[in-house]
């Protein structure tokens, strides 16, 4: 089941419209969610398809607060490359990696009311980043990609920078320091970072003067919806601590059941969404699955830890093989280990009876009220006389007190009839000895 969820969201994410477009048509591609692995891997898709039909145009409908840097550096790269003219439509707001995006496009038009800026690096909690080498390095990615088009590279670096003094004349405004710049439509047309002014992608396509050609709206499938998700990295923790802990339970904790079926299924939406992504291959689920399989063997069979070490190695190996980022995967699973294993030690305290140990363990007890009798003491025994019933050679019969007892000598020979002694008792052995 596992090994079958990433082939269905490639077959998804493969999919296209039984209809192709005539060429020359123009591709509205909406870019209205954070800028992450997700959409970098629906853009290329939509990109591809435009190009293999030869469109007149692209618009880019943007309206994104931004998101990751190297995300946007990845799709950035793919709009300049792109053998299709572009146009990015700002419909909402443009801010940090979006601005980023929409300068690496053959034009920008913004709809009123609409921003574009804003670019300062932040990190995960919204705190800026004060790093010189970030800081001067995104500055210059976003210099560069406004200088494409001719525009003022000193306004891109004064959305980065808050250090940055700018001076935008046709404005009359001067960014001070401790600012960012962030703009409006109206003033993005006036300092030359919109072209144009237009309320719906209609009016950028009438700019444009293709207001004839067949529009095509492309749209996310809902495999490339999931994968976004999925792929976010909250989500992909949130994966890796269910599925993690589902399986340990599973393995510690057998005959439930469930935990296992979820933590696989777990790992198998994970692993879908980074196939749809376009990073994880068939040889990280097989890597991956293998891990699982010497886990298991780990569990019934006596390797002294060699196959559990290597069933974690697998594991790891495949995670990280089917992510985006190494570093980010291993954070992400090493968080979920520590987390998971919270949740597996709850678990099995509360369920400890009937932990996977137990086989492992003697556990019955051999106690009267189960019908077992328990060995009567024989010290009694010890200085009572008796007669010997056989031959004690060393070993025979004797009779003591009534009863008729399994005796031993030290070794001598006792004649039948004679008179006995107990010397001794060890566990169930009667030493006698003759009187």
């Amino acid at each position: 089941m596992l090994s079958v969820i990433p082939l269905i969201g490639i077959a998804l994410g493969n999919a296209r419209a039984a209809e192709t477009p005539s060429a020359g048509a123009v591709y509205v591609i909406p870019v209205h969610q954070t800028v992450q692995t997700g959409l970098a891997s629906f853009l290329d898709r939509a990109l591809e398809e435009a190009e293999e039909a030869k469109a007149s145009l692209v618009v880019l409908d943007i309206d994104t607060p931004g998101g990751r840097l190297d995300t946007a550096e990845e799709i950035g790269k793919r709009i300049r490359g792109a053998t299709v003219p572009t146009v990015a439509y700002v419909s909402g707001k443009a801010a940090s990696a979006g601005a980023y995006l929409a300068l690496n496009a053959g034009g920008i038009a913004m709809a009123p009311g609409t921003t574009i800026g804003a670019a300062m690096i932040v990190d995960g909690s919204g705190n800026a980043v004060e790093n010189p080498k970030l800081v001067s390095f995104w500055s210059e990615e976003m210099a560069s990609a406004a200088e494409l088009n001719g525009r003022d590279a000193n306004i891109a670096i004064g959305m980065v920078d808050p250090d940055r003094v700018v001076e935008m004349k046709a404005i009359g405004e001067t960014k001070q320091k401790g600012q960012i710049i962030s703009l409006s439509s109206e003033k993005a047309l006036k300092v030359g970072y919109a072209d144009k002014i237009a309320k719906t992608p209609e009016e950028v396509i009438a700019w444009k003067g293709l207001s004839d050609r067949t529009v095509v709206d492309l749209k996310p499938s809902f495999a490339e919806k999931v994968s976004t998700a999925v792929t976010s990295p909250g989500i992909a923790t949130l994966l890796l601590i269910i599925g993690i802990a589902g399986v340990a339970i599973e393995l510690l904790v057998p005959g439930f059941g469930i935990p296992g079926i979820i933590g696989l299924l777990s790992f198998g939406l994970y692993f879908f969404g980074q196939s749809i992504a376009g990073f994880a291959g068939m040889e990280a689920l097989v890597v991956f699955l293998l891990g699982i399989a010497l886990l298991v063997l780990e569990v019934f069979i006596p390797s002294f830890g060699i196959l559990g070490i290597l069933g974690i190695v697998a594991i790891i190996f495949g995670i990280t093989m089917g992510a985006y980022d190494t570093g980010n995967a291993l954070r992400s699973l090493g968080i979920a280990s520590l987390v998971a294993a919270v949740i597996v030690a709850v678990f099995v305290y509360v369920f400890r009876k009937r932990g996977v140990w137990n086989r492992f363990i003697l556990s019955e007890q051999l106690t009267t009220d189960k019908g077992y009798v328990p060995q009567v003491s024989r010290e009694k025994w010890i200085g009572q006389e008796g007669v010997a019933t056989s031959m004690l050679r060393p070993s025979g019969i004797a009779e003591i007190e009534g009863q008729r007892l399994d005796v031993i000598t030290s070794g001598e020979l006792i004649e039948k009839g004679k008179s006995i002694r107990v010397v001794s008792v060890d566990g169930t052995r009667i030493l006698v000895k003759e009187i």
